[in-house]
Formats: C-alpha cells, sequence, structure tokens
C-alpha cells in the first residue's frame, strides 16, 4: 500500500511567512506564474503549484523547508524548466521553489581545476567562464545554452561529449545540501580522492531533487583541448549507421563526440531553421557526427582519416568535413536543436533509452517494429557513441503518454527490450514523473525497498518532489 504523500494547506499565514523570508516581490501566487512554472519540457503536461518562491540563499530554503517539513506542505524544486521527465512539476500541487536567482559563479580555482557555482548558473555561461582561463567542463547536454547546473546535478546530465569526457557525476566532487527537515549540510569535501563514510555526494548526483535541495556545487575541471575536427557522414542505412559506431570503438578511436541522428529528425530541424548544412536526400536513412579532440593536430587529422575508411566496410556515403568553425557550429546547432524541433512538429512522447552500443542495431529495428505494431510513428537521435537513444514518439492521436494505458503498455514492450539487450530506460534525462512505472521492468523488489529505504532516511514526511522516481510504502 502506498504511504500517502504530504499535502497540508498552504494558508495565508504560509504566504505571510515566506514573504518575510524572501521578500514579497519573489512569492507568486499570480494565475500566469502559476500556470508558467506549472510545465517544463515533459510532453504537454501541465500541473501549477499554489505558490512559487523564489528564494536567494542557502539559508532562505532552509526556512522555507523548516515550515513545510512541520506542516506537511509538498515542495517541488526547479532549476531552468527544461526536464522532460516530469523531474519539476509540481504534479501535488504545494511550493514550487525556483533556484533561478542562485545564479553565480562564487569562484574559479585555477591552482586545483575546481569552480564552486551556486545551482542556477545556466551551463554554457558556466562552461565559457572556465574556457576563459583555458578550462573545460566537458557535460554539455543539448539545452546547455538554457539549463541550470543545478538542474544537471539532479538529472546526471550527460550530452555529447560524455563518450569520451564521462557524465556529470564525474566531475561534482562536493555540494551544499539543504535537507527537508532544513538542515544545511556539505555532502563531502573538494578533493579529487576520498573514502570518508558513504559517498554522499554520488547519491544526490541523479536523485532528481528528492533527497535535498542543492545550493553550492564543487566542480573538478580539466584543460580545454586545443584542437577538434568534425565530420558528417551519411549512411543509407539505419541499422548500418548504428553498427559503425560500435567499429569505431572497436577499432581504437574514442571520439569527443559521436551522435547518430535518423534522417527524418533532420529534416525537421533543417525546415525550422531553415539550414541546408546537412544533405537529406531521401536514399540517406541517417547521418553520423564525428568529432575528434586533443591537443596534437596531425594525430587528429590521421585519426579522422582511419574512421572515414573505416565507415567504407558499413557503407557509408560522401564524408562531409566541417572546414572551420562556423561550419561545425551550423552541424551542432542541427543537433542541439533536435528535440526541439520534432517535438513541435507532433513527437511530443520522447523516451531516453540506452543499451550496450554493439546492440543500438537491435534497439532501432526494435522501436521500428513497435511503432508499426502499436500505430506511431518514431525518430530516433543522441549519444549513439555510449548507446544513448533517444525516441521521438509520434501517435495519431495521444500526445502525452503519462497515464495513457495504450501508451504504457506500447513503452513497457519498449524498455522489455531495452532490458532485454542489457540496457536501462534512462541515460541521462531521469525517471520523474512519467517514467515511474516502468522502473519494475529493470529493478526487483529488493533494490526498490533500498531506494525507499534511502527516501525516507532523508525525507521522512515525504514533502520534497514528492511522488518522483517511485512512490513509498
Amino acid at each position: 500500500m502506498n504511504v500517502p504523500v504530504a499535502k497540508g494547506t498552504i494558508s495565508t499565514e504560509h504566504l505571510q511567512q515566506f514573504r518575510s523570508i524572501v521578500g514579497d516581490s519573489f512569492v507568486l501566487v499570480d494565475e500566469e506564474s502559476l500556470q508558467r512554472y506549472g510545465h517544463d519540457e515533459t510532453e504537454q503536461l501541465s500541473f501549477p503549484p499554489e505558490v512559487v518562491i523564489k528564494p536567494r540563499t542557502a539559508d532562505e530554503i532552509s526556512a522555507i523547508m523548516k515550515i513545510c517539513n512541520r506542516d506537511l506542505i509538498p515542495v517541488t524544486p526547479r532549476g531552468a524548466g527544461t526536464g522532460l521527465s516530469g523531474g519539476a512539476l509540481p504534479h501535488l500541487g504545494g511550493v514550487l521553489l525556483s533556484t533561478e536567482r542562485m545564479n553565480q559563479i562564487l569562484q574559479i580555482d585555477e591552482r586545483n581545476l575546481q569552480v564552486t557555482t551556486e545551482p542556477g548558473v545556466i551551463t554554457e555561461v558556466l562552461q565559457n567562464a572556465v574556457k576563459e582561463k583555458g578550462l573545460f567542463y566537458p557535460p554539455d547536454p543539448s539545452s546547455r545554452g538554457s539549463c541550470f547546473i543545478g538542474g544537471n546535478i539532479a538529472e546526471n546530465s550527460g550530452g555529447p561529449k560524455a563518450v569520451k569526457y564521462g557524465v556529470v557525476k564525474d566531475y561534482v566532487l562536493n555540494l551544499e545540501l539543504v535537507l527537508p527537515n532544513g538542515d544545511i549540510i556539505w555532502t563531502g569535501a573538494n578533493v579529487l580522492k576520498n573514502s570518508t563514510g558513504y559517498n554522499l555526494t554520488q547519491l544526490v548526483v541523479g536523485s532528481e531533487g528528492t533527497l535535498g535541495i542543492v545550493t553550492k556545487i564543487v566542480l573538478r575541471l580539466i584543460p580545454f583541448p586545443k584542437y577538434d575536427l568534425l565530420m558528417l557522414v551519411p549512411f543509407a542505412s539505419l541499422e548500418k549507421a548504428s553498427e559503425a559506431v560500435s567499429a569505431i570503438f572497436r577499432a581504437g578511436f574514442v571520439p569527443s563526440a559521436l551522435e547518430l541522428v535518423e534522417i527524418d529528425a533532420l529534416k525537421i530541424v533543417s525546415k525550422m531553421v531553415d539550414s541546408s548544412a546537412v544533405p537529406v536526400n531521401d536514399d540517406i536513412a541517417a547521418h553520423l557526427i564525428i568529432e575528434v579532440d586533443g591537443n596534437n593536430m596531425d594525430v587528429l587529422m590521421q585519426d579522422m582519416e582511419s574512421i572515414a575508411t573505416l565507415l567504407n566496410d558499413f557503407e557509408a556515403g560522401e564524408v562531409f568535413f566541417a572546414d572551420d568553425a562556423q561550419q561545425k557550429a551550423e552541424l551542432w546547432k542541427l543537433r542541439r536543436r533536435a528535440a526541439e524541433a520534432v517535438k513541435a512538429s507532433g513527437y511530443t512522447i520522447e523516451e531516453d533509452t540506452v543499451v550496450p552500443r554493439a546492440e543500438l542495431p537491435a534497439l532501432i529495428k526494435g522501436v521500428k517494429a513497435l511503432g508499426k505494431q502499436y500505430g506511431f510513428q518514431a525518430v530516433c537521435y543522441g549519444h549513439a557513441g555510449d548507446g544513448n537513444l533517444h525516441i521521438r514518439i509520434n501517435h495519431p492521436t495521444i500526445k502525452n503518454s503519462h497515464g495513457n494505458a495504450e501508451m504504457t503498455t506500447a513503452l513497457r514492450a519498449l524498455f522489455e527490450l531495452v532490458h532485454e539487450l542489457g540496457g536501462t530506460i534512462s541515460g541521462e534525462h531521469g525517471i520523474g514523473l512519467i517514467q515511474k512505472p516502468y522502473l519494475s521492468t529493470v529493478f526487483r523488489a529488493a533494490n526498490l525497498q533500498l531506494m525507499q529505504q534511502i527516501k525516507k532516511a532523508f525525507d521522512p514526511n515525504n514533502i520534497l518532489n514528492a511522488g518522483k522516481i517511485f512512490d513509498l510504502n
């Protein structure tokens, strides 16, 4: 039996208390604000909160959480609202706590290759700031120009560079965290090695705002690579393109990015941004975008030539090498805006699957077969280099998977296939609200019980982002 989630009533007195903490201007109850903060980029869902609060400091968040914990008021933390799994949707009403005012980079430590930042800093802004110092923060989700670093922590985001450099968890050293009861802690230390007790830092990364609210973040950095090369490779077969991905790594190459984009997605995004940078002929089924980077241009050129030669075994078409920064930027713009474009054209349901990369051909074949079986169209794109495939679904009558029995059946079949291939149901978007029904596909009851016990230890009153990932029982 599910444990009831907190559902205290927000009174006039509560609103007065919140205003005394953060100021009148940062407690919003008007209808326009409630509607705006009631949705993110997940499908076409909307759950307006009862109040939006915009704190500036950890102490303010602590004071807010003490009130909410005492009076059992649900709290949903939110970053930039770019999420795709419903993790920031206030589906229980209550308080929507936005971190947008916590938007300062506090210190760039060049001696120790670290940066300390608040959670409301836009990811690309942080990347550009450290790049000016010759430093590199590699995780770069497609929404990096708008998403917050705090949201990236919550979802353990990846992006194209993850194939070589890893994901967010590989760069987080320490976190300042406000617990659901209002206590403020640091989860670790600003060091590269740490075996002092349980690793609370890594537990919080990817926990989707269910355990605490991150208020400061310490990230490790690396030197920025001097050079990068980019090429675009067309394939007449989607399966051949995905087969080529594994072959590149088996041959000993480690690209800094290796992206697959199905031609239907490219057609849609090229039209939206009015670009002809990528050929979209009918005899092309997919493209691979392959990037290498490093500090020796001769080595990079040799790698690209060898990769291009290897791809001939997979019926690749004519390879296009990006000659300058403008061409590279144009190609990346098309890839990064693919999700936005296909969603606008009717592909409102997105799934974030990940399998061992050698299993990509079987996954793509299975996706197409399920589309025929359940009456939907699907386009595929994503981080093929690490087996992370994003699947956008366009159903003629179903626009939200959440709460829809027919689509739930179809998606369960998809995730069972993913599990059979040795994969799991999310690589970087998280579970949130809409993937919650499918956790049993990949986890045993014992796994879920352990996670639920961790949640109860952090949040015994179940007020913080309750009902995300799983329900307590």
